[in-house]
């Protein structure tokens, strides 16, 4: 819970926008925070349509824009990790989307030429560390 309120707020300070009521995957699902928070022009142009289909475009575009930032397969979460979970029995990997969240907070820290908000890496890396104490 605290991981995710890390992320939460972090995303929030670096796009300037507030994911309002909803949880933080409700918050992701379509995709155009993640586009939003990705270094600006490398996301050409974000699907704002309210659709599910939509949606999973965002997300594979913030995916292709991550590797274009050097991060790799192994570090990126998967679409369906977001997609909702009213409907199947299993539970959501809001977990992948977090390591994938971190690593880009790497990529960013690393980049000179970035002058935004930053992850407080350390900070990160103590709440995972609670996290898996816990579970």
């Amino acid at each position: 819970m605290l991981l995710t309120q890390f992320f939460y707020s972090h995303l929030q300070a670096v796009t300037g926008r507030c994911f309002g009521e909803k949880d933080f995957r409700g918050g992701l699902e379509n995709g155009i925070l993640l586009c939003d928070s990705i270094r600006p022009g490398l996301v050409k142009k974000i699907n704002r349509l309210p659709t599910p289909i939509a949606g999973l475009d965002n997300l594979s575009v913030f995916l292709r824009g991550c590797e274009e930032l050097g991060l790799k397969g192994s570090q990126l979460f998967d679409p369906g990790d977001l997609q909702d979970t009213s409907t199947r029995p299993t539970s959501c990997r809001v977990d992948y989307v977090l390591i994938t969240i971190y690593w880009l907070g790497r990529a960013a820290n690393s980049c000179t030429s970035y002058n935004g908000p930053t992850l407080d890496l350390k900070e990160f890396e103590g709440l995972l560390s609670q996290m898996r104490k816990v579970g």
